[in-house]
């Protein structure tokens, strides 16, 4: 049994709970046949036999962020920082996700950086925590969001921010069809909020004006 054959269901907070029974992957893999069939194509041609297979098998990469609770992502932290007081910036973290409204790509570049109080925490656990909101049904505005209040949460730092860039395919692809315009949000908290030298700062770091 794959963690994509236990039920599961996410909170307006990004948190992973039960939830009730999913369908099967047999009952997914027909209905990517049936999709198939939808768009005019003939399912059992041989090129596409192992087709809903396939598609059932990269939904679950794809997805995977519905496996994870960024909090416990989070949790380990380390308080040895040499009276640390600057700073820490994770910059241009590529990242994939999926419009909750078409199902097509967003495809875009993360900029966090945190203000740590008493303790940091490893970078690798800041991309893993991009991923983690990522990869699900998203849309950027509270992908954004979700990042900045989980690093808020679990390491009570001075100040989150947060600014993402991206370009959506139900835009470029489809639609009004306007491929290369990106989409920009951010979230500042705490001393980034407040004090805009911190803010002009944190722009600077990563190459933008505030």
């Amino acid at each position: 049994m794959t963690p994509y054959d236990q039920a599961l269901a996410v909170d307006e907070a990004g948190t992973v709970t039960p939830a009730r029974a999913r369908p099967t992957r047999e009952q997914a893999e027909r209905a990517v046949r049936t999709l198939i069939e939808f768009v005019g194509e003939d399912p059992d041609r041989e090129g596409l036999l192992d087709t809903p297979k396939r598609v059932v098998k990269s939904y679950e990469e794809l997805f995977s962020g519905y496996l994870y609770d960024p909090a416990d992502i989070l949790a380990r932290t380390f308080e040895e920082v040499a009276d640390y007081d600057e700073i820490v910036l994770l910059r241009d973290v590529r990242f994939e996700s999926f419009c909750e409204h078409h199902m097509l790509p967003i495809i875009g570049t993360a900029h966090v950086a945190y203000f740590p109080n008493d303790r940091v925490v490893g970078i690798s656990k800041l991309a893993r925590v991009i991923d983690a909101y990522a990869k699900r049904m998203q849309i950027q505005e509270r992908l954004t969001a979700q990042i900045a209040t989980a690093i808020e949460t679990v390491l009570e730092p001075r100040g989150v921010a947060v600014v993402i860039e991206a370009e959506h395919h139900c835009m470029s692809t489809r639609g009004v069809h306007k491929p290369g315009v990106g989409m920009i949000t951010t979230r500042m908290l705490g001393c980034f909020k407040e004090d805009a030298e911190r803010r002009r700062e944190f722009y600077q770091l990563i190459g933008r004006s505030s």
